[in-house]
């Protein structure tokens, strides 16, 4: 029992950053109707920068707000670079160009700081607190706090501010939103950085855990992709309910079966969603009548 109790604590951590990533897709998905697969990548460089801050001797918090600072202004460029210019496009074209996107950033990092992964220390110098028979690790704390305190600020964003209703309105009718007034074109370049953040600050809080490396970006991305789909595509409780679920599955399928093999059981849950519930938990069933 205690070894159930540590690795639930374990796999809400580590999924609580997947929730984190998978959010940022459905916050895109919502505003675009396309999938942005340079989501992780935003993980990955925000990693970087907060290592590069690090290393210039800057004091840890002042890097958190200068990494996140860097993530909202590429929220920007991504959202004039590679988005605006095919806002009238077909989605497949929008998303070739996120691939394409992607890739950039992940050889951009790559030739600027090379391959050696990094390491970046937490922010806690105390490790974590024992409680009972659980250990509390201090950076998965901290990933669950954030999550939690995130959670409560988008309910609160979306459903009480003037700026969260037109952002909801722009998703669901972009035609009807520009209409009433609403800019349209703002508030998908405030989804992109807000969303952009979102990828940042996952990446920032699984850098302790995790060495800061080219690929993380990517492993983090394809089970955030699949903690959408399997919470229900364009759902935002789905993405968070998802996320928290893959990384709880992930952390027992690594202790009872195998570990070499524990990033293939997102992807075995995601076929059985695929196979058997493709709308995902909160999905509906659409119809349509010829």
């Amino acid at each position: 029992m205690d070894l159930v109790l540590q690795l639930l604590f374990t796999g809400i951590g580590i999924g609580a950053v997947y929730a984190l990533v998978a959010l940022g897709f459905v916050l895109i998905f919502r505003a675009t109707n396309v999938v942005n697969f340079a989501q992780g990548e935003f993980s990955m460089v925000a990693a970087y920068l907060m290592v590069v801050c690090v290393e210039m001797g800057l004091p840890y918090w002042l890097s958190f707000v200068l990494a996140l600072v860097g993530m909202a202004l590429l929220g920007v460029i991504f959202n004039l670079g590679v988005y605006y210019p095919l806002r009238h496009r077909t989605y497949l074209p929008v998303i070739i160009a996120t691939i394409g996107a992607s890739i950039l950033l992940a050889n951009s990092v790559l030739a600027i700081y090379g391959p050696q992964p990094q390491v970046l220390q937490g922010w806690f110098e105390t490790p974590g607190i024992q409680l009972g028979p659980v250990y509390l690790d201090s950076q998965y704390l901290l990933i669950i706090a954030v999550t939690i305190a995130l959670v409560i600020f988008n309910y609160w964003f979306f459903e009480h501010t003037m700026l969260g209703k037109k952002l909801q309105a722009t998703s669901q009718d972009k035609e009807m939103a520009s209409l009433l007034g609403i800019s349209v074109s703002t508030m998908i370049m405030i989804t992109f950085i807000y969303s952009a953040v979102l990828g940042g600050l996952a990446g920032i809080l699984v850098a302790p855990i995790l060495f800061v490396s080219i690929q993380m970006g990517s492993t983090i991305a394809l089970k955030a992709f699949a903690a959408t789909i399997i919470g229900g595509f364009g759902d935002v409780a789905g993405a968070i309910i998802g996320g928290l679920a893959l990384g709880v599955i992930e952390t027992f399928g690594a202790a009872y079966v195998s570990v070499p093999y524990k990033d293939g059981f997102a992807f075995l849950v995601l076929v059985a969603f695929l196979v058997f519930r493709p709308q995902g938990i909160f999905g509906e069933r659409v119809a349509e009548k010829a």
